[in-house]
């Protein structure tokens, strides 16, 4: 039997559309190039041809010449590949063709299948939509050719070069420092430019521009050969998730369930793409869908995909498979929580790179995605690995000798006068490619995570997903010993058994990479250990276990009385005072080795309002807590917004930025008064000081107003997020949710060491022990509906099937996932005692806790 694999399906499906990538300039978006890094599908890419891989929002004039040395006919072949809507990438694709010389033909894949396209709710595009963009591109390309040309012409007559530009061509959305690269293209040549273009080749381009649209639904990021998310920059990700209603808390998670599906209009965009995403994932993979679904919008879901499915899939000869959807809205606490995950702790930990398109450049103003018909801004899953900054001597990078030849390089196109122009380059990997000067800002060496790296045919990611914290630092520390010894190398480390540490990694990561050819060689290995020596970092490392000593605290006090959960809550507010104190001494906004700031503070707030729901329900929406523990809780906010010298950029705080900075230096400006008054001598007044009295009493009196003002108006919205509260508290202990079943689940490992478990675990575990779940609605196949309409009036009805005869699952969770739930699936599978049974685990995006801050209290939250 056959292993699923989505990583080798992804890279399969890329050889399978080879000829149209060979001899062609491949232009790939943010989202490709995320699903792309985590595939390490660049090397295919090359050697199936491609003359140059390059960024499709940031593309460069050097992108023209990145195959100077080609012997081909002069004809260029452009394919782009997108993981957005078709009217999303339009601008981009558009300024693409335009920037090329001879372009002669282009081929567009997108993941949005075209029936996606004709049912999404903002797309243009109707049924037969990618032969209506064919179309509507080589219109908009014809006309832009003869807009140039006739600016051409027009230059001859003594207009200057600066007039020959982009600006008048639809591309005043652009940001300045993309318009920036056509006006500098046209600058330097200015009519020479221009008729080598379009004076000399009009044959080639000015006659008729080949456009092909074709589907591939394969851009994913692959964690792992059976865990996957979503990239963070593609329309599925970014799509909305509900409509604003009274169960919604966030644009990028599923409403609360109710037990009521959603239907008609009333399905967000978010819900429709990724029924047609899984569906042609499937379909890819031969996989012939049995559909289950747990929460109201997975419900939905999978109606869609049952609506999707028809009488030609009865014939063909596919493999049958689960498909488990769940609502993430079913379980918030886990992905708010700090588990025991060495992949958690990295994504924790380190910087992310910068989005390449801002979501709400893509679709709409921000006035529009705060009333949920935008695009979200999710974290890119691009983690930057600085290497530069862990393999040099002293902070002098000079001592790298590959840093230094790829810098040395990067400079000689710098003298050149377009350093300013390779800020696009996705081959060099660049997070900072804003940046003025090219120098070093590069950072040839920054790496990311790569799942289909592997030691001796062990992928690192996969390995270390299987892992606990401390047995994955350990395995990372093992690999870097065997590969010192392949590479018989000797470093001057003291190894010491146990729970690997940042003083043991370093030095190993610093022999191994001293020569250039191992570096190179081990690539894959020098980049995790040098992630996890960041997750080991002293300020990281305590951060997350001062979270994990916090959270374990708030649910033993859920556990005994409502009392004493709201005493935890309120003591961590009252401690993230002094950390914004302390801050502000210091300089800094960060926080101390053990204490919390503000924001992690109301984190941890959220995970003590849904413990409480879960240990204290109460009916209505009075929430959980009495009124007077609520009111202690609420003054405690207000007075730690009103102390923090910064505040986290959060929904409920929204417009209150100016007005808190003035109230806090008005408030300091009056302690440093209190302060010289003190230290003035009585014998120093005289009598000219009395007449300014007055003036000052004014100025209190006027000051005690605005304070006044700020501290009701913060009220105000502290209640409102108090409601927001009250709602994620009875998120799970509403008895129509599904009916008793999530209560019911969790009160069956009440009693074992499976309580800390997250829902995902619990769930598989009595799946596969054929236990019932109440609220697990199953729709039915195709197979099943012919007999139900059909054969079933003769007898010939069908079984329910259950999930666990099945020996292949796929669980996907619509909102998210985190790393601590691909191995606790992994365990419910093992614990099993299936070792034929191959589960997937694929999600929306993965989630950090930091994440969860922002969509539960960030711009896309309803709170």
């Amino acid at each position: 039997m056959a292993l699923v694999d989505v990583a080798k399906c992804c890279l399969d499906s890329l050889s399978g559309i080879s000829e149209h990538i060979k001899d062609a300039t491949l232009y790939i978006d943010g989202g490709c190039t995320e699903s792309f890094q985590f595939l390490g599908a660049f090397p295919l890419l090359l050697s199936l041809g491609a003359r140059a891989v390059c960024s499709l929002e940031n593309m460069s004039p050097l992108d023209r010449v990145a195959d100077w040395n080609s012997k081909l006919h002069l004809g260029r072949d452009v394919t782009i590949m997108t993981s957005r809507l078709l009217s999303d990438a339009h601008r981009y694709i558009l300024r693409c063709l335009s920037s090329h010389q001879l372009v002669r033909r282009c081929t567009v894949f997108t993941c949005i299948s075209e029936i996606a396209h004709s049912v999404y709710p903002d797309s243009p595009l109707g049924p037969d939509a990618f032969r209506e963009y064919e179309t509507l591109l080589i219109q908009d390309f014809e006309e832009l050719v003869k807009k140039r040309e006739t600016k051409a012409m027009q230059s001859e007559d003594g207009n200057s070069p600066e007039d020959v530009a982009f600006g008048d061509e639809g591309w005043s959305r652009f940001t300045s420092s993309e318009e920036d690269i056509p006006r500098q293209e046209a600058s330097s040549t200015g009519r020479d430019i221009y008729e080598v273009n379009f004076a000399g080749c009009k044959d080639d381009i000015g006659s008729r521009l080949a456009v092909s649209v074709h589907h591939f639904p394969c851009i994913l990021c692959p964690l792992s050969p059976r865990a996957f998310v979503l990239p963070s920059e593609g329309s599925v990700a970014e799509a909305c998730l509900q409509h604003g209603h009274e169960y919604s808390i966030s644009q990028g998670l599923p409403p609360l369930s109710t037990g009521v599906p959603l239907d008609g209009d009333d399905i967000p965009p978010g819900a429709v793409l990724t029924a047609h995403f899984i569906y042609h994932l499937a379909a890819k993979m031969d996989l012939k869908m049995e559909i289950f679904s747990l929460g109201d919008l997975s419900k939905s879901v999978g109606k869609v995909l049952t609506d999707m499915s028809s009488l030609y899939d009865v014939g063909r000869r596919k493999r049958s498979a689960g498909l488990l959807l769940v609502d993430r809205t079913l379980d918030l606490l886990t992905p708010c929580s700090h588990g025991d995950s060495l992949v958690d702790r990295i994504f924790s930990s380190l910087p992310r790179r910068e989005r390449l398109v801002p979501a709400v450049n893509m679709k709409g103003s921000q006035s529009q995605l705060k009333q949920g018909m935008g695009n979200l801004q999710r974290a890119p899953l691009d983690v930057q690995i600085r290497l530069a900054e862990i393999l040099s001597e002293d902070g002098k990078v000079e001592s790298i000798p590959l840093l230094n030849r790829t810098s040395a390089f990067l400079s000689g196109w710098s003298s050149g006068g377009l350093a300013s122009q390779m800020s696009g380059s996705v081959m060099l990997n660049s997070s900072d490619h804003q940046k003025e000067s090219i120098g070093l800002s590069l950072e040839p060496l920054n790496g990311s995570l790569v799942s289909i790296e592997t030691f001796r045919g062990t992928p690192f990611l996969e390995a270390l997903l299987d892992r606990k914290t401390k047995d994955g630092t350990i395995l990372v520390k093992k690999w870097l010993q065997e590969s010192l010894r392949r590479e018989n190398i000797s470093a001057n480390v003291k190894i010491r058994p146990g729970y690997a540490t940042k003083s043991e990694l370093l030095p190993m990561i610093k022999a191994l990479s001293k020569s250039q050819s191992s570096l190179i060689r081990n690539k894959g290995l020098t980049q995790l250990a040098a992630a996890t020596i960041a997750a080991l970092d002293e300020q990281n490392f305590a951060r997350w276990d001062a979270f994990i000593s916090a959270e374990r605290m708030l649910s033993v006090s859920a556990g005994d009385t409502s009392q004493s959960l709201a005493a935890q809550i309120g003591d961590h507010i009252n401690k993230s005072v002094l950390v914004g104190s302390l801050g502000g001494k210091n300089g800094q906004t960060g926080t101390s080795n053990r204490l919390l700031s503000f924001r992690d503070a109301l984190l941890l707030t959220v995970v003590g309002y849904i413990l409480a729901g879960e240990n204290f329900p109460t009916s209505g929406s009075s929430g959980p807590f009495s009124w007077q523990e609520e009111h202690s809780l609420k003054e405690a906010l207000v007075e730690a917004i009103i102390e923090n010298p910064s505040i986290a950029e959060l929904k409920f705080l929204d417009g209150l930025k100016e007005e808190l900075d003035a109230n806090r230096k008005g408030s300091q400006s009056d302690q440093s008064k209190e302060m010289s008054a003190k230290e003035l001598s009585t014998d120093e007044f005289d009598d000219d000081q009395w007449d300014s009295w007055g003036d000052e009493d004014v100025d209190n009196k006027d000051n005690t107003y605005s304070n006044m003002q700020l501290k009701l108006e913060l009220h105000d919205r502290v209640d409102n997020l108090f409601k927001f509260l009250h709602k994620l508290s009875s998120s799970k202990s509403k008895k129509t949710i599904l009916g008793d079943g999530i209560s019911t689940l969790d009160s069956s490992f009440n009693s074992d060491s499976n309580l800390s478990k997250g829902l995902l675990y619990k769930l598989l575990t009595r799946l596969l022990l054929k236990s019932d779940i109440p609220g697990l609605e199953y729709h039915s196949s195709t197979v099943g509906r012919l007999f139900k309409s059909g054969f079933g009036r003769f007898g010939l009805g069908q079984a329910k099937p259950s999930l666990s005869d099945q020996d292949v699952i796929m669980v996907f969770v619509i909102g998210g996932i985190n790393g601590l739930e691909v191995r606790e699936v992994q365990e419910a599978v093992s614990e099993s005692g299936r070792p034929d049974l191959q589960l997937i685990l694929g999600g929306t995006t993965l989630l950090t806790p930091d994440d969860m801050v922002d969509l539960l209290l960030g711009p896309s939250s309803y709170s």
